[in-house]
């Protein structure tokens, strides 16, 4: 029986260890899959909280359980920070970040770095599949020559594949299981041992011709709604100035049953993908002469919405007398999108930035988030506050940023002396109350 065959079979009989390496977001769910339908997994993660908490049965992410952590170490997942017990998986599936540097480029070091901690330890029979988000050619480009570097030959022995991760947490109507996994192999043997890899795991596998295939579906679903998302919000512009408020206009046209998909403006982009990928794809661009003009215009609009947002709060001050120097602001919700926990690229934290810039005194409330973490780019030394109608009301304006379903709207409406909702959470004109 061939390498590939011998393989395939191991996953088909789920007598294969998988390997995750990168527990975060990304993951740990998948983690969780592959354990709750019989697969041996082990986690491989430089952070040693991290590790510690996983197999003391803890979970570090708000949306996935305790419970469902201490299950699956009790059922033989493993977590360790020793890359060379990567040897024993049969396939070893990076979900690490990959997020731009301080000139707005890809930074994929975190892939590059963990694939070189692993290239000692590869062996024939293994599958390495890369989940993080990239730019097309990564794969082939950066991945491919590592894994062959000590004799191993993609295709023969060892196999390689590129399958994006599709997670978006506090989702209640998708999960790791339900969302199709779309799979591009570098070879046609690849693309076989990486539909038998995620065949038992998810419910639809999606094969594509390539790895670059792959990688660009990746960032065309995300540039597709960043492009909409920047649209939207140079049309709440418009709307605003015309005296129209966007979120009826958005809630009327999406009656339209084809044609028409909605999308509602916000305070900035958020998240580890959406404000992020673009950029992937006209950096890679460049490189054959193109200008991506139309995806860097919506980013223009979409990096400015923080921006606007401090505008209409000035103008709703300056209509009280009041100089935005010196005000008391709080900023309701931190997290990058309602109901979850994650703050990455959060637009929430450069308004409060924005705000302290210019001399406010600024605080935050987010039920998900009880104390400001610890940022590479941002360090804010609060803690949540909880919202009372004193507490409210002891602020000289609030900025809804996120809209977390556990905050008490109508508290929120009635105490605030002036509150600025950049979700469209209060459709009915109130005095208090200026639509950002």
């Amino acid at each position: 029986m061939s390498c590939c065959q011998t393989l395939i079979s191991k996953l088909e009989s789920k007598t294969a260890v998988i390997g995750i390496v990168g527990l975060g977001y990304v993951g740990l769910p998948l983690m969780l899959r592959y354990n709750a339908i019989g697969y041996s997994v082990l986690g491989i993660d430089i952070d040693s909280f991290k590790v510690d908490e996983l197999n003391n049965g803890r979970s570090y992410i708000e949306h996935i359980s305790g419970e469902a952590i201490a299950k699956a170490a009790q059922s033989g997942f493993e977590a360790t920070t020793d890359f060379s017990r990567s040897v024993e998986c049969d396939a070893l599936i990076l979900c690490v970040p990959t997020p731009l540097n301080k000139y707005r480029e890809p930074d994929i070091s975190f892939v590059t770095d963990t694939t070189d901690a692993l290239v000692p330890y590869l062996r024939e029979g293994q599958v390495v599949s890369l989940e993080s988000t990239t730019y097309p050619g990564t794969t082939e480009e950066e991945l491919l020559p590592r894994v062959e570097k000590n004799g191993l030959k993609v295709g023969e022995n060892i196999f390689l594949v590129y399958s994006p991760e599709r997670e978006d947490p506090g989702n209640p109507d998708f999960d790791t299981r339900t969302i199709p996994k779309v799979v591009g192999g570098q070879t046609s043997k690849c693309l076989e041992v990486g539909e038998a890899l995620y065949g038992h795991a998810i419910d639809q596998v999606v094969s594509v011709s390539s790895t670059q295939a792959a990688e660009l579906t990746k960032l065309l679903e995300n540039i597709h709604r960043a492009v909409n998302i920047g649209l939207v919000n140079e049309m709440k512009i418009v709307a605003d100035k015309m005296g129209i408020d966007i979120f009826e206009v958005v809630d009327a046209a999406a009656t339209k049953p084809f044609g028409f998909t909605p999308y509602y403006p916000g305070p900035g982009l958020g998240g580890h993908c959406i404000p992020i990928d673009p950029f992937y794809l006209t950096w890679k661009a460049r490189e054959y002469g193109l200008h991506t003009r139309f995806i860097e215009l919506a980013g223009e609009v979409n990096t400015a919405m923080p921006q606007w947002v401090v505008t209409k709060l000035m103008d709703g001050l300056n209509e009280q007398g009041k100089p935005l120097k010196g005000s008391r602001i709080l900023v309701l919700g931190i997290a990058y999108k309602k109901n979850v926990d994650d703050m990455r690229e959060s637009p929430s934290v450069e308004i409060m930035e924005l705000l302290e810039g210019k001399g406010a005194a600024v605080e935050y409330s987010d039920p998900h988030v009880l104390s400001f973490p610890k940022m590479r780019e941002h360090k804010f030394d609060l803690d949540s506050v909880t919202l009372t109608a004193e507490t409210l009301n002891s602020f000289d304006a609030v900025v809804l940023a996120t809209d977390h379903d556990a905050f008490d709207y109508g508290l929120i409406a009635e105490h605030s002396v002036l509150l600025i909702d950049t979700r469209g959470k209060f459709r009915a004109p109130q005095l208090n109350i200026i639509k950002a």
